[in-house]
C-alpha cells in the first residue's frame, strides 16, 4: 500500500506542477496580449489611452506569470527528482513553497480588503488543498528513517 500511496503523491504533485506551468504561460500570455480585467475593467480601459501605464500593467502581470512559471519548475524538479526517490527534505521543501504562496496570497485578505475566495485567494486554497493532499498520501516516509 505505501508504494502506491507514494506513486500516487509523485503522480498528483506532477499534475499541480505541470498545471501551474501551463496556467502561468497562459497568464503571460493574457498579460502581453490580451485585454484582461483589473477590478472589473479591462487592462485597457484602466490605462486610459497611456501607453506607458498599460504597458506596465502588462509588465506586472508578465512578471507575476514568470514567477509563477520558475515555481512551477522548481516545484517539478523536486517532485520528479528528490521528491520521488523518496527523500524526506523534498517533502518539506515542497510545503513550506506551497505554504509561501498561499499565505502571500491569502495576506490580500486583511491587507487589501478583498473578501475570501475573491482575488486569487480561492485558487491559492485550492493549489495549497490539492498539494497538501498530495504530500499527506506519502506522509509515511517522514517515519521512516
Amino acid at each position: 500500500m505505501g508504494s502506491r500511496l507514494r506513486t500516487a503523491s509523485w503522480v498528483l504533485l506532477t499534475v499541480v506542477g505541470a498545471l501551474v506551468l501551463l496556467a502561468s504561460l497562459a497568464s503571460a500570455n493574457l498579460g502581453y496580449r490580451g485585454d484582461y480585467p483589473i477590478g472589473g475593467l479591462a487592462v485597457a480601459d484602466v490605462a486610459a489611452g497611456r501607453a506607458t501605464i498599460l504597458t506596465a500593467l502588462r509588465g506586472i502581470r508578465g512578471t507575476s506569470a514568470a514567477f509563477g512559471a520558475g515555481f512551477a519548475v522548481l516545484f517539478l524538479a523536486n517532485v520528479l527528482g528528490p521528491y520521488r526517490r523518496g527523500e524526506k527534505g523534498a517533502w518539506w521543501a515542497i510545503l513550506a513553497a506551497t505554504l509561501a504562496i498561499v499565505v502571500v496570497t491569502l495576506a490580500r485578505t486583511p491587507i487589501l480588503g478583498i473578501p475570501m475566495g475573491q482575488g486569487g485567494t480561492g485558487a491559492a486554497l485550492a493549489l495549497g488543498g490539492v498539494v497538501l493532499l498530495g504530500l499527506l498520501l506519502d506522509v509515511g516516509r517522514l517515519r521512516s528513517s
